[in-house]
């Protein structure tokens, strides 16, 4: 017995139905980032303030070296984690530094579980608050 395929309703007859596949990169044009970010490996003001002290702390022996955006940790599947700055201080310990103008929840929920998940390194929040860099440690 043979099956005769029945059109979808409002198909054009004898023609194929367009397909659902997503438009590619550059159908699409530049990628877009949401209000106030920037794409990978850009710092924003604030980051780029925080990127001269470590500077600062450098040239006077109180940390060996940094990075921008160095590691992407995993904390859960599809849930990573990008700490601003590795920083490798003068006795070879390394912190993650997070730089904030201000915590959104879900930001210190995820440095939480990335100083839970990775007991070994030390996690540090930053802020510029009253002309000033506050510190607050994780782990």
């Amino acid at each position: 017995m043979a099956v005769t395929p029945i059109p979808a309703p409002n198909a054009p007859v004898g023609k194929k139905a367009p397909s659902k596949k997503a438009p590619s990169k550059k159908a699409r044009g530049p990628r877009r980032y949401a209000l106030g970010r920037l794409p990978p490996g850009k710092m924003n003001k604030t980051e780029a303030r925080y990127s001269l002290l470590l500077e600062e702390e450098k040239r006077a022996g109180r940390i060996q070296w940094f990075a921008f955006e160095a590691v992407k940790l995993r904390l859960a599947d599809r849930t990573f984690y990008t700490p601003d700055f590795l920083v490798m201080l003068e006795d070879g310990t390394l912190e993650f530094h997070e730089v904030k103008g201000f915590w959104e929840e879900d930001a210190r929920v995820k440095i939480k579980v990335a100083a839970e998940t990775f007991p070994l390194f030390r996690f540090v929040a930053v802020q510029f608050k009253k002309k000033e860099w506050v510190k607050e440690t994780f782990g």
